[in-house]
């Protein structure tokens, strides 16, 4: 009775045991470098060549409106009393405007920085998606959650191809 006891939870765990390997064997696994697709996407090139360009400009206007209160402040020591507190008054309410201009184009180059990255990262996720179901794929995973895999399981390449060669300036 022990025997046939024994025989029929080694029989049992034999099936469970099977089902897994067999179902393993039907999938089809791949991953993906994320940092490098992003970084090499001409989207993501073309638009940092856009956010360099605005934010060269925002430094050119800032460095203009704080060389005129640099002008204003050499000539304070050669005024009249009188004019040097109107001049100490117009520079305060210019230093006023360059902190509020700061502040301002600051958060405008971030939010705009944030809602592209977003945008390139969503038509990465759809390429990668759209990939995976017309080639079988069962898995494609960001290899930050790997320890180890096969070199022949990176799909970041064909990826990246199917990335650059879509995008139209």
């Amino acid at each position: 009775m022990k025997s046939l006891k024994a025989f029929f939870i080694v029989s049992m765990l034999s099936c469970f045991l099977a089902i897994p390997v067999h179902a393993q064997s039907d999938m089809k696994i791949g991953y993906v470098d994320l940092g490098r697709i992003f970084d090499e996407y001409n989207r993501t090139k073309d638009y940092d060549a856009v956010l360099e360009e605005k934010h060269n400009k925002y430094t050119q206007e800032r460095d203009s409106r704080l060389q005129k209160i640099k002008d204003a402040q050499s000539k304070l020591s050669l005024l009249k009393e009188t004019e040097k507190a109107k001049l100490q008054e117009d520079m305060e309410k210019q230093r006023q405007e360059l902190m509020e201009y700061d502040r301002q184009q600051q958060t405008e180059l971030r939010k705009q920085r944030d809602e592209k990255i977003r945008e390139i990262l969503l038509e990465i996720e759809k390429v990668t998606k759209d990939f995976a179901e017309k080639e079988k794929y069962t898995f494609i995973l960001n290899d930050r959650v790997l320890l180890y895999s096969s070199p022949d399981l990176n799909l970041t390449e064909k990826i990246l191809k199917i990335l650059n060669d879509s995008y139209k300036k």
